[in-house]
C-alpha cells in the first residue's frame, strides 16, 4: 500500500463572495446538464478501461481531450476580443453624458442679466448662440451615439460567445466529474487489488521482476492520485469560472441597458429639454415685447392725458380772460396821458422858442434897419463936405 498522503477537497480554494449572485443560476444549470446516472457509470467504467498505469501518458494525459473543446471555444472568443477595434463603451457613455451636461442651458435663462463685457462688446444674443452651439453638441452626439451602437453590437457577440463559453464549462465540468470518478475508482481498484495481490506475490518469492512492477504500480498510482488532484483543482477553477461568465454577461448586459436607455431615453429627453428651453425663452422674449409694448401705451396715454390737461388749463385760462387786460387799459391810458401831457409841453416850449425867435428877429430886423438908415444918410452928403 502507497504511504502517499491523499490530498482532500478541503485545501481547494472556496467560490467568492461576489459570486454568490450567480451560483444560484449555476446550480440550477449545473443539474439540468447533468447526466443521468446509467450513462455516468457507463462513461467512468470506458473510462477506467482506458488508464493504463504502466504507461506514464496515459496518465500525464488523462482528461487533456476534455479541454480541447474548451481550449478551442475560447481562442475563438478571445481571437474576436483581440479583432475587436473599439474603446470601453463605458467611456463612450461618459463622454455621451459629458457632452450633454456640457451644454449651458443658462444661456436661455430669461432672468439671466448680461456681463460687464456682454453690455460693452455687444455679446451675441443667447438664442443665435444657443443654436450655433446646438449644431456643434450635435454631431458629437450622432458620432458618440454611433459609436455607442458599435459598442453595444460588440457586448452582444460578447455575450453569445459568453454563452457558448458558459454551455462548454458546464459540459467540460461535467466530463471532469467522470473522470475524476474514474480516477477515484481506479485508484480505489489499484488500493484494494491490484497492489495487494502484487506485494503477496513479491513478498513470497524473490522475483525482482515482479519487484520492480511493484514499484512501477505504486508511483503509476502515485502519479494517478496527483492527477486526480490536478483534475479535483481545475473542477474547482471551472466551477468559479461559471459565476464569473455570468457576471461578466450580467455586466455587459448592463451596459447594454445603459446605452438603450441613454440613446432611447437620455438623448430625446436632452432635445426636449432644449426644445421646451428655447420655446421658454422665446416666451419669455415675446413677453418683454408685450410688456414694452403696453408700457409705451401706458407712457403714451399717460402723456397724452397730462398734455391735454396742459392745453386745456391754457384754453380756458385764455377764454375766461377780457379782450383787455386791466393792466394794459391802465397801461395804455396812463402812456395816453402822458403822450398828452408831451404834447401840451413840447406845444408850450415850441411858442416860447417861437416868441423867443420873434423878438430876437425883430431886435435884428432893427438893427438892419438902422445900418441901412445910416448907410444911406451917408451917402446922401456932399462930396465937398467930406
Amino acid at each position: 500500500m502507497s504511504t502517499t498522503p491523499t490530498p482532500t477537497l478541503a485545501s481547494l480554494p472556496a467560490l467568492p463572495q461576489e459570486f454568490a449572485t450567480a451560483l444560484p443560476q449555476v446550480q440550477q444549470d449545473l443539474a439540468a446538464r447533468a447526466p443521468l446516472a446509467a450513462q455516468n457509470q457507463h462513461h467512468i467504467a470506458a473510462l477506467v478501461e482506458e488508464l493504463d498505469l504502466s504507461d506514464s501518458n496515459s496518465i500525464l494525459f488523462f482528461g487533456g481531450k476534455a479541454q480541447e473543446q474548451l481550449t478551442a471555444i475560447s481562442d475563438q472568443m478571445l481571437e474576436g476580443v483581440r479583432n475587436k477595434d473599439s474603446g470601453p463603451a463605458g467611456s463612450a457613455l461618459n463622454e455621451m453624458i459629458a457632452v450633454l451636461r456640457g451644454f449651458d442651458f443658462d444661456e436661455l435663462d430669461p432672468n439671466k442679466k448680461p456681463g460687464l463685457f456682454g453690455r460693452l462688446l455687444g455679446k451675441t444674443k443667447p438664442l443665435v448662440k444657443i443654436v450655433q452651439q446646438y449644431e456643434t453638441v450635435r454631431n458629437q452626439i450622432d458620432a458618440i451615439s454611433d459609436a455607442l451602437e458599435r459598442h453595444k453590437t460588440h457586448l452582444l457577440t460578447d455575450i453569445a460567445g459568453l454563452d457558448r463559453l458558459y454551455n462548454a464549462n458546464l459540459d467540460y465540468f461535467h466530463t471532469l466529474e467522470l473522470y475524476i470518478a474514474a480516477g477515484d475508482a481506479k485508484l480505489h481498484q489499484v488500493d484494494a487489488v491490484d497492489l495487494p495481490a502484487l506485494e503477496q506475490e513479491v513478498a513470497a518469492g524473490t522475483d525482482m521482476v515482479k519487484a520492480q512492477r511493484l514499484r512501477d504500480l505504486r508511483a503509476g498510482r502515485d502519479d494517478l492520485e496527483r492527477r486526480v488532484y490536478d483534475l479535483k483543482l481545475t473542477r474547482q477553477v471551472t466551477l468559479q469560472s461559471l459565476p464569473s461568465i455570468r457576471l461578466v454577461q450580467e455586466n455587459d448586459k448592463g451596459l447594454i441597458s445603459k446605452i438603450n436607455s441613454t440613446l432611447v431615453n437620455t438623448v430625446p429627453l436632452w432635445r426636449q429639454h432644449l426644445a421646451q428651453a428655447i420655446t421658454i425663452y422665446r416666451s419669455s422674449q415675446a413677453a418683454k415685447t408685450v410688456k414694452a409694448a403696453t408700457d409705451l401705451t401706458n407712457e403714451l396715454l399717460q402723456s397724452n392725458a397730462e398734455n391735454l390737461r396742459q392745453a386745456n388749463a391754457q384754453t380756458r385760462a385764455e377764454i375766461e380772460r377780457g379782450a383787455f387786460d386791466i393792466d394794459t387799459v391802465k397801461k395804455a391810458n396812463a402812456t395816453l396821458i402822458a403822450t398828452i401831457e408831451d404834447s401840451l409841453r413840447i406845444a408850450d416850449e415850441g411858442r416860447r422858442r417861437r416868441r423867443a425867435a420873434t423878438a430876437q428877429l425883430e431886435t435884428l430886423e432893427g438893427e438892419l434897419r438902422q445900418s441901412l438908415s445910416a448907410a444911406q444918410a451917408r451917402a446922401r452928403q456932399p462930396a465937398g463936405g467930406r
